[in-house]
């Protein structure tokens, strides 16, 4: 017996076997062909992790996402049920002669990001639904109107509750008694007559009301001491069975002490305030739901949000008068009408119609926007109506289409009126979980008092007594919502303590799991209330990694795709800490990225190349880090600083900046009121660690007041002034936003160049006699398109249990045209005869080669030269471009869209370097350099370092994420800020800069942050166990069905036979135990689409389970 348990002598014999002798082999990959691969051998060593780098289409993804992962993912998912499988997102079977040995594989990437208003950080992390069930059972109802405690008690409970009070009060003599209302109809004596028939023989007081006499029928009178409990609760029951009308269900203890004086305990049954009889509902897990109709607002139906008149929109530019066009609605068409009443009415009530509007008074814009008093709604000819009553007309007339586009330039969203954006109804807002100690260490900021207090969310229906709610113990949902992550687990930590029943303590548990690892992977500064839409693609990756993490699987390949994208280098230190512990857990990993911290950190790198598309698909390189400095290869040169971003690249001094763009008093989000100067006419970058507020920043504050000063009618964050925009002509911002999904779309038509390509053909005499048009040129639409593919070029197969089939076109051949279309061709300059199919296959750089003499052609696709995308074909789909190329077609289409770069121009661009290596990250900043040189001005949100390096100005946010962050730290050149050592950024700078000149040889430990130790929760017995046999599986405390507290260790890579009598609990342990929790972990790594069909099961009754890999079960 081991800690009061039996284990199995066969688990201790495996624990005693000598060292593994056939170790896992490995995973290999023969002839791999997948899109531009060459036809490569692959061999990945397991319970590695493996960086897979090179140029932007190289072929890393599609060696790491469209080969590894897609093999393995689909031989897992083919184990399943074929009903679940038709749920599943199911991957093609790669093109490859056969792989041997992949496991079970998981990806961590950026797609997929949910879209809908209603996802969150906390459904996202499925810490909502911990939340809701943390509520349900230990939250505690507070009275909206006096804010007591309110508890539903029994009556044993309101007999210990009188023993209580009359304890502390020295035992008084205490009258039970409850009301009753005699109507003014009915005699008094006949009432108490009647009262006196059911026993009830004493009236303790009698009082007047509206509605007749209520009377204080006494039921039973003691002293606590003295009193039965059986009595006691006998007479409890009475009062509150005899009750009746609107005093049902309640009765009054009277406590009068030797003196004579008197106190009156109300006691209620069901949820009702002792002090002042408000009753309430039972809540359940669904009341603190948004998504459920029992707990969502009943306004904004769990939104948060709802849509209204925009003020900032109708009036954009408050420096104009009325006069001057200053209601922007009322400036064209038919509202013109409504400019002249304005200013008829505005010259006969004295109103200034030749000042700024921003210089009326508060009674004049009042007078303006509301109206005046004396209207109405019917003398709308005779009295001025104001703006919002205008508003209010078309809405009544919004069956119009022309009339609900006119209404949506002018509303946007705004925090719901009923809910205040807490989601819920006001009900769920009034249970509070956790004592005010744990409130305490929320609201102080955690660890680090110095990160600011925060102030609790006082619901609408709690509003008079503000004061109170701000000493009540605990928090609400919403409160736990607002929360900063990292404060959240302080919360939680403390609530741990406090917290004695198992189920809440489990629920307790998962949720500092997750939370924790949140913190680990740089999103501390995260709240749960935060929509998903809004993350950042690296934020989507680390939040899906949490998810990783958190199932504790073994044997697995984890695929991801740039875990360094939108982290600071402060915080790599902990990812790679982090993806160094899923290695030492037994897992392989495959990561596709071009960071090098995150290179350094990896057993093994292999560099693809050697250049981009059909130049690519090769290996260039396979070893160590170690040896990847003395390579040859692209990547190596770059590592060791033979090359470098800013060799060929001159910065800007500060005395040949153009001017300023000054940006006074941002203060939406956590910006702390600052004022921020950008120079003009010269490349400026914003950084700053993860949730500084640099998107608040350059997203939601300076580029929409930028659009709003150049006339544009946007949403825009809050901020003071705006200085020298009037420097700037136009604003382009790029952002992360993707590309397109469709397969219609190509690089030629995202640059606009395809319209002209088609008019050439469509000027041929073969197409003049046939008739044709440039339309007919065109695979979306016309006559000349293939009638069996519409143009797409394949037939899609729908398989219903498989994955979807796509066949070469029979009748086009792949060419997505008819073939009459494709004899019409053309000869430039005797360069050889092509049809539109033909220029269809050409690479940019051939196609610029053969239309050099079309000006507006080459004009159109010389960009996608400028950003390296020249090997490209022009009809590839986009969809089938690697993130790095998506990222520089889009600055394509933006430089292709200009028909010259004229001066004042201010592109802005967030994370442009998503997805690009060092080689293309020195191309991107040469076409910046252009941009600039041509008069343009550019300001770029980024955390990479070579492009800090190359940057003329940089603004770094700080010092911390959340709400210690929001500050401007520096605001200088790249050199200066290097020498900052206050500066994460500068810190690092330094050390990158040390790195590419040889005297570092890596930035790991720079910053001293890794992931946290977190402690082993289990028992002793565990870390034995763990140090005993390293790999093996290890299941503790079973109890599922009929086992007693059993522990089993399973060793690994051997075969085990669970046997005994029948019902022994054989099935339940292999089935219900190992079989159903290594599937569960796998199924909630699953989107939750995928996861509301393919129910994950229960987790079986199980203390712990470590060391499981996915299963798979061959059942009768």
């Amino acid at each position: 017996m081991i800690g009061g348990r039996r284990f199995f002598s066969s688990s201790w014999h495996a624990m005693n076997q000598p060292k593994e002798t056939n170790p896992v082999r490995d995973i290999r990959i023969f002839g791999a062909r997948q899109n531009n691969l060459r036809n490569l051998d692959v061999s990945i060593a397991p319970h590695t992790l493996t960086v897979i780098t090179g140029p932007s289409g190289s072929g890393k993804s599609s060696l790491a996402f469209d080969t590894l992962y897609a093999e393995g993912q689909r031989r897992y998912v083919e184990t399943f049920s074929p009903y679940s499988r038709q749920f599943l997102d199911r991957c093609d079977r790669p093109k490859v002669d056969r792989i041997e040995g992949v496991p079970p594989a998981i990806a961590i990437d950026q797609t997929g990001t949910v879209r809908t208003s209603r996802s969150t950080v906390g459904t996202m992390t499925e810490l909502n639904d911990y939340l809701k069930l943390l509520f349900a059972r230990e939250a505690q109802l507070f009275c909206a109107d006096c804010a007591s405690p309110v508890r539903s008690l029994s009556p044993q409970q309101m007999w210990e509750s009188i023993r209580e009070r009359a304890a502390r009060s020295d035992d008084p003599r205490l009258t039970l008694t409850f009301d009753a209302l005699v109507p003014g109809a009915i005699a008094l004596e006949q009432a108490i007559e009647a009262l006196s028939l059911q026993g009830f023989t004493r009236i303790h007081s009698q009082r007047k009301s509206a509605s007749g006499t209520i009377l204080s029928v006494v039921v039973d009178r003691f002293r606590a001491s003295r009193a039965g409990q059986s009595r006691a609760i006998e007479a409890i029951e009475s009062a509150l069975s005899h009750a009746r009308g609107e005093y049902a269900g309640r009765f009054a203890v009277h406590a009068q002490d030797e003196s004579g004086s008197e106190q009156v305990w109300q006691y209620r049954s069901g949820f009702a305030c002792p002090e002042c009889g408000r009753t309430y509902q039972q809540a359940s897990a669904a009341s603190f739901s948004f998504n459920s109709a029992i707990g969502a607002c009943p306004q904004c139906r769990g939104f948060g949000r709802v849509i209204g008149l925009d003020m900032g929109l109708v009036i954009p530019d408050e420096t104009k008068s009325l006069e001057e066009g200053a209601i922007k609605p009322w400036q064209s068409g038919q509202s013109q009408e409504c400019q002249q009443d304005l200013m008829r009415f505005a010259k006969a009530k004295g109103i200034r119609t030749d000042c700024p509007f921003r210089d009326l008074t508060a009674a004049e814009r009042a007078w303006v926007i509301e109206g005046d008093p004396a209207f109405n709604g019917r003398n709308w000819n005779r009295c001025w109506y104001g703006v919002r009553e205008f508003f209010k007309y078309l809405e009544s007339r919004a069956y119009k289409m022309h009339v609900r586009v006119f209404l949506s330039r002018y509303r946007s969203y705004e925090t719901c009126p009923v809910c205040e954006g807490s989601r819920l109804k006001p009900e769920g807002l009034l249970w509070r979980v956790g004592s005010k100690k744990a409130a305490e260490a929320a609201e102080a900021g955690g660890a680090d008092p110095s990160k600011g207090a925060y102030r609790r969310f006082v619901p609408i229906p709690m509003r008079a007594i503000a004061q109170k709610v701000q000493d009540l113990p605990g928090l609400t949902i919403h409160d736990l919502m607002l929360l900063p992550i990292e404060r959240l687990r302080a919360f939680f930590e403390v609530l741990r303590d406090e917290t004695d029943d198992e189920p809440g303590q489990l629920v307790i548990k998962e949720s500092l799991s997750r939370l924790s690892y949140l913190v680990d992977v740089g999103l501390g500064y995260l709240t749960l209330d935060r929509q998903s839409r809004t993350l950042s693609g690296g934020e989507v990756q680390r939040v899906n990694l949490t998810t990783a993490l958190g199932t504790n699987l073994v044997d697995t390949l984890f695929v991801l795709d740039e875990p360094s994208i939108g982290l600071h280098p402060r915080d790599m230190d902990r990812v790679n800490a982090l993806m160094q512990g899923l290695k030492g857990e037994g897992n392989t990993l495959v990561v596709v990225e071009h960071d090098p911290q995150v290179m350094m950190n990896a057993d093994r790198i292999i560099d693809m190349g050697p250049g981009s598309g059909e130049q690519g698909g090769s290996i260039v390189f396979d070893g160590t880090p170690r040896e990847i400095l003395k390579a040859e290869s692209l990547t190596g040169l770059y590592l060791r600083g033979r090359l470098r971003v800013d060799t060929s690249l001159s910065l800007i001094p500060q005395d040949a900046f153009r001017g300023w763009l000054t940006l006074k008093g941002a203060r939406e989000h956590n910006l702390k009121n600052i004022d921020v100067a950008f120079p003009l006419g010269a490349i400026s970058v914003v950084t700053g660690v993860s949730g500084s507020g640099k998107s608040t920043l350059v997203g939601d504050i300076l580029v929409p007041a930028l659009q709003r000063a150049l006339g544009q009618a946007v949403a825009c964050g809050a901020y003071g002034e705006l200085v020298g925009w009037n420097r700037i002509s136009e604003v382009m911002f790029v952002d992360q936003a993707a590309v397109g999904k469709t397969t219609r779309s190509n690089p030629v038509s995202y640059v606009d160049a395809f319209s002209e390509i088609r008019a050439i053909f469509a000027a041929m005499p073969l197409a003049a006699e046939r008739g044709y048009k440039p339309g007919d040129f065109s695979f979306n639409s016309g006559g000349g398109r293939c009638p069996t593919c519409q143009g797409a070029g394949f037939e899609r197969v729908e398989m219903q249990f498989l994955s979807d089939v796509f066949l070469r076109c029979p009748d086009c051949g792949g060419t997505r045209y008819r073939p009459e279309i494709r004899e019409v061709t053309i000869n430039l300059d005797g360069r050889g005869e092509v049809s539109i199919a033909d220029v269809l296959e050409m690479t940019v750089d051939q196609a610029c080669l053969y239309f050099r003499a079309h000006r507006d052609i080459v004009r159109r696709l010389k960009p996608l030269q400028d950003v390296g995308l020249g090997y490209i074909k022009l009809g590839q789909p986009v969809s089938t471009l690697s993130g790095g190329e998506a990222q520089r077609l889009k600055l394509a289409g933006i430089l292709a869209a200009s028909s010259r770069f004229s001066a004042g121009r201010l592109f802005v661009f967030d994370e442009p370097t998503t997805g690009l290596h060092f080689d293309d990250i020195s191309k991107l900043m040469r076409v910046l350099r252009r941009l600039v040189a041509a008069g343009s001005s550019v300001i770029l949100v980024e955390h990479n370092l070579d492009v800090i390096n190359c940057a003329d100005w940089v603004v770094d946010l700080g010092p911390e994420g959340g709400d210690a962050g929001g500050h401007v730290v520096a605001a200088c050149t790249p050199d200066e800020l290097a020498g900052n050592g206050s500066s994460y950024t500068g810190r690092a700078l330094a050390a990158y800069r040390q790195m590419l000149c040889g005297e570092r040889k890596t930035m790991a430990g720079l910053f001293g942050s890794k992931a946290e130790d977190k402690p082993e929760i289990g028992k002793p017995l565990q870390s034995v166990w763990r140090g005993a046999r390293r790999g093996d599986m290890g299941i503790f405390g079973a109890r599922e069905h009929n086992l007693k507290n059993i522990d089993v260790v399973v060793p690994k890579n051997r075969f085990s036979v669970v046997t005994g009598v029948s019902g022994s609990g054989k099935s339940t342990l292999a089935f219900g135990i190992i079989f159903s929790e290594g599937q569960r972990r796998y199924l909630t790594t699953l989107n939750a689409y995928a996861r509301s069909f393919v129910q994950p099961g229960l987790q079986p009754d199980v203390e712990r389970v470590v060391g499981i890999a996915p299963t798979v079960a061959i059942e009768q």
